[in-house]
C-alpha cells in the first residue's frame, strides 16, 4: 500500500498535478481506478474592440485577363442632337479631348434654374438670420433680458451696504470673541458659523460685482443670463449668512445680562434679510422669464435648421445639374486614335449608341462581374489591379466601359467591364490573369467597427456593449469572462467592406463593443496513467477513455 501511494505521489509531482485533478484510488482485485476532471465552469467569454475613426473603402471585385483588344467604344451619356463634332477618323486625340457635343440647352437651363434656386435659398437663410438675430429679438424676449439686467442692477444697489453692515455687526465689541457675554461654547459655535458664512458671502459678492461692472444692458444675452444666475447664487449665500447672524445675535440677546443692547443689530439684520430675499425672488423670476421666452423660440430654431437644410438641398441639386450637363460633352477618357466616327452635326444619338471607337496603345483589363456587383459600378470609377504572375505589382486603373448586355451561362448572368491602366509595366503581358477591385465608395474619418460586431434583428442593426469595461484575461485564454450579458445598442450603419462597417449613429468613438462571444463549455478528460496506458477495470473500475482509466499495481 505504501508503495502504491509513493508511486501516486511521484506521478503527481512528475505531472505537476495540483488542484482541479482528482485521483481516486480504489483497492479491489489488485486494480486501481483514477479519474481526472477539468472544467471551465461554463462561463461565456467576450472578445471586445474599441470603435475607432478610420477610412472605409468599399469595392467590388472581379477577375479576368489583360485584354488584347486595345480599343473601346465611346458612348454618349445623354441623348439628343449633335451640335458639334471635335474630331474625325484617324485623329490622334489626348485624354479629355472633346469628341462630340450634344445639344445641352435643356441641361444648361436646369443648371441656371438650380443656381437661381440656390441663390434664393441662401438669401432666405441670411434674411432669417438677420431677422432672428440677437439684435432682433422679439419684444417679449427683449423685455425679459432688460428686466433681468435691471434686477441685477437693483440688487447691487443694496448688497454693498448689507455686506458692510454684517461686517460691522461682527466687529462690534459686544459680539467679539473676547466679549464678556460670550461665555458658552454654543455662543462661540454660533459666531464661528456666522463668521464662516460671511467670508463665503463676501467672496461671492466681490466676484459677482466685478462681473456685473464689466457689463451693460447691451451686452451679449448669454452674459446677461450668466450674471443673473451668478447674482442669484450670491443672494442665496448672503441670505444663509444673515440667518446665521440672526441666530447668533438672538442667542446673545437671550443670554446676555442686557438683552436690549442687541435690539439695533436685530432690527438691522431683519431689514437686511428681507431686502436680500426680495432681490432673490426678483432674480429668480427674471431667469424664469428668460427661459420661457427661449422655450417659445424653439420653433425659430427649427425654422433655422429648415432654412439651412434647404440651402444644402439646393447645393446638391446644382451639383447634380452640372453633372448632367457634363454628360452632353463626350470626351476621350485617354489618348488614342479615333475610329468609326460616322456621324455629322444634326444627327441624333442615344445612350445606347456607340459614337466612335478609341484605339489606344494603353493596356486594358477585361473582367467579368455578376449582375449584383455590376449595378454598383459606373464609368470613371477608380480600380486597383493585381496580377497572379507578378505578385509584387499593383496598378491603378479606371473603368472605361461597361457592357450593357450580359452573357448568360448556366443561369448566371455576367457583364464584361473594361478597365484601363493608369501606368504601363513591361512585365504585364496580354492574356495574363488579373484581379480588379473597383472602388465604389470611400469615406474618411468615419466611425468604424469590425463587421463581426454588427448584428441584426427584425430589420434593425445593433452592437453589444457592457456598462463597464471587462477585466482583461490573465489566464492565457481568448476573451474576458462576464456573468452578465452585454446590452444591445441600436446603431445606424453606413458603408462597409470585407472587414469593417461604418457606424453613423448609436455609439461613440472609444466605446468598447463585443466582436465575438465564446460560449462556455465543460470538458472532462482522462488523466495519463501512472504506469502506462489505461486498461479496462475488472473489479469496481470505470471504463477507460475520456472519463477515466485503470492501472494495475506492479
Amino acid at each position: 500500500m505504501t508503495n502504491i501511494f509513493s508511486k501516486i505521489k511521484m506521478f503527481a509531482l512528475a505531472h505537476k498535478i495540483t488542484s482541479g485533478i482528482l485521483i481516486l484510488v480504489i483497492l479491489g482485485g489488485g486494480y486501481y481506478t483514477y479519474k481526472k476532471v477539468t472544467s471551465t465552469a461554463g462561463e461565456n467569454r467576450y472578445v471586445t474592440a474599441k470603435a475607432e475613426k478610420g477610412t472605409i473603402v468599399a469595392s467590388v471585385s472581379g477577375t479576368g485577363q489583360v485584354s488584347d483588344v486595345n480599343q473601346i467604344d465611346l458612348k454618349a451619356k445623354a441623348s439628343g442632337d449633335i451640335v458639334y463634332i471635335g474630331a474625325k477618323n484617324g485623329d490622334q486625340v489626348g485624354a479629355g479631348a472633346l469628341i462630340i457635343e450634344i445639344d445641352p440647352s435643356d441641361a444648361q437651363k436646369a443648371v441656371r434654374d438650380a443656381d437661381a434656386s440656390l441663390t434664393s435659398a441662401k438669401l432666405a437663410l441670411e434674411k432669417f438670420k438677420i431677422t432672428n438675430s440677437e439684435a432682433n429679438l422679439s419684444a417679449d424676449a427683449l423685455k425679459a433680458y432688460n428686466d433681468g439686467f435691471s434686477a441685477v442692477s437693483d440688487t447691487f444697489l443694496d448688497l454693498p451696504s448689507i455686506v458692510t453692515g454684517v461686517e460691522d455687526i461682527l466687529d462690534e465689541t459686544a459680539l467679539s470673541d473676547n466679549a464678556a457675554g460670550i461665555v458658552s461654547s454654543t455662543a462661540r459655535d454660533y459666531r464661528t458659523k456666522a463668521e464662516s458664512s460671511y467670508f463665503l458671502a463676501n467672496s461671492s459678492f466681490k466676484k459677482s460685482r466685478e462681473a456685473y461692472t464689466a457689463l451693460s444692458i447691451n451686452s451679449p444675452k448669454a452674459d446677461i443670463e450668466n450674471i443673473i444666475k451668478q447674482t442669484y447664487i450670491t443672494t442665496q449665500i448672503l441670505s444663509d449668512t444673515l440667518k446665521n447672524m440672526i441666530t447668533f445675535v438672538d442667542y446673545m440677546s437671550e443670554h446676555s445680562s442686557s438683552g436690549s443692547a442687541f435690539s439695533q443689530e436685530q432690527s438691522s439684520l431683519t431689514t437686511y434679510i428681507n431686502t436680500v430675499n426680495g432681490h432673490q425672488t426678483a432674480l429668480l423670476a427674471a431667469g424664469t422669464n428668460i427661459e420661457n421666452t427661449k422655450d417659445t423660440s424653439q420653433n425659430t430654431d427649427l425654422d433655422l435648421q429648415s432654412a439651412e437644410l434647404a440651402v444644402t438641398q439646393k447645393e446638391n441639386a446644382l451639383v447634380d445639374a452640372k453633372d448632367k450637363l457634363a454628360d452632353y460633352f463626350l470626351r476621350a477618357p485617354y489618348a488614342g486614335t479615333i475610329a468609326g466616327l460616322d456621324l455629322k452635326k444634326g444627327d441624333s444619338v442615344s445612350t445606347s449608341t456607340a459614337v466612335a471607337s478609341l484605339v489606344t496603345p494603353k493596356q486594358l483589363a477585361l473582367i467579368s462581374l455578376n449582375e449584383v456587383d455590376v449595378a454598383k459600378i459606373k464609368v470613371g470609377q477608380k480600380a486597383t489591379l493585381t496580377f497572379d504572375a507578378i505578385p509584387d505589382l499593383t496598378i491603378s486603373g479606371e473603368v472605361t466601359e461597361i457592357d450593357p448586355i450580359g452573357t448568360v451561362s448556366q443561369g448566371v448572368v455576367t457583364y464584361d467591364v473594361k478597365i484601363n491602366f493608369d501606368t504601363e509595366d513591361s512585365r504585364v503581358k496580354t492574356g495574363m490573369s488579373v484581379s480588379a477591385a473597383v472602388i465604389t465608395d470611400m469615406k474618411q474619418d468615419v466611425l468604424e467597427v469590425p463587421n463581426s460586431a454588427v448584428k441584426s434583428q427584425g430589420g434593425q442593426h445593433y452592437v453589444e456593449m457592457f456598462d463597464a469595461p471587462l477585466v482583461p484575461p490573465t489566464d492565457g485564454l481568448i476573451g474576458s469572462i462576464s456573468l452578465i450579458a452585454p446590452n444591445k445598442v441600436p446603431v445606424e450603419i453606413g458603408i462597409s467592406n470585407d472587414s469593417a462597417t461604418e457606424i453613423i449613429s448609436g455609439i461613440n468613438e472609444g466605446d468598447e463593443i463585443v466582436t465575438r462571444t465564446i460560449s462556455g463549455t465543460t470538458v472532462t478528460a482522462a488523466a495519463p496513467s501512472l504506469f502506462g496506458s489505461p486498461t479496462r477495470a475488472t473489479t469496481g473500475g470505470a471504463a477507460g477513455g475520456a472519463r477515466g482509466g485503470t492501472f494495475r499495481a506492479n
